[in-house]
């Protein structure tokens, strides 16, 4: 197992299934990102460097704890724009935004989760098992535009990433970090078995998540990994005390 803490210690809350997955990253420096987070949050580096992360998939199986899956709330596709912080030890994700192409979820998600997500038309082919073929194209007035369209699919045989390596430190992480209008940090805990990586290929015609948000990617070829399919429990969003 990978993980670097204990699972919590109350039952877990929802069940999701992550398909297709690509992880395109650039690096960026952290005074140019500093503006855009709430300074509650420390960015998290790796050799001094922050990092922005382009996530593109489409779920399955998503339900509640207890209940089955349900046709029209089970599944659908997301992408989400993300960095990364860390607090008391423990390296989480911080969302710009989330993408879904659901509106229920959108909504609900705001509201339970204090995270960004935002409506956007999203249509998502696998072709020849592997290809994925991926559009999205932002609908939601609470934001910039901002889309992506592309093309991605793994190179490699399946591989586990190692402690201390880049590629460990981008995909393995625990928990989500988000805060509320007030001002409240909030630390959401997820838990998954390590990640089935694969090396990847993409062809991205459209990226503008990052410059909706200010941010400039720098013109260079991202790190890519694909994941075919992987399993996630999520819990409870916890009020974290910093002072």
């Amino acid at each position: 197992m990978s993980r670097p803490w204990p699972l919590p210690d109350k039952p877990w809350i929802m069940h999701q299934t992550w398909n297709d997955l690509l992880f395109a990253h650039w690096p960026i420096p952290v005074e140019l990102l500093r503006p855009l987070l709430p300074p509650q949050l420390p960015i998290d580096t790796f050799n001094g460097s922050a990092w922005i992360g382009v996530v593109p998939f489409h779920m399955s199986g998503v339900r509640a704890r207890g209940t089955p899956s349900l046709p029209y709330f089970s599944a659908f596709p997301e992408i989400n724009l993300r960095t990364y912080v860390s607090i008391n030890g423990k390296p989480g994700v911080y969302f710009f935004s989330l993408d879904a192409f659901h509106r229920a979820a959108v909504e609900s998600a705001r509201f339970a989760f204090h995270l960004p997500y935002l409506y956007a038309h999203i249509e998502v082919q696998v072709r020849d098992l592997h290809t994925v073929h991926y559009k999205s194209i932002r609908k939601d007035k609470r934001a910039k535009q901002g889309d992506f369209i592309g093309v991605y699919r793994p190179t490699s045989e399946i591989w586990l990433a190692s402690p201390g390596t880049l590629d460990y430190w981008l995909t393995e992480r625990y928990c989500l970090y988000c805060v509320d209008r007030r001002g409240k940090v909030f630390r959401g805990e997820i838990d998954h078995q390590p990640w089935p990586l694969q090396s990847a290929e993409a062809s991205i015609e459209v990226n503008t998540l990052a410059q909706s948000f200010g941010i400039e990617l720098p013109n260079i070829i991202p790190i890519l990994h694909f994941s075919k399919k992987i399993d996630v429990k999520i819990w409870l969003l916890d009020p974290l005390n910093l002072s």
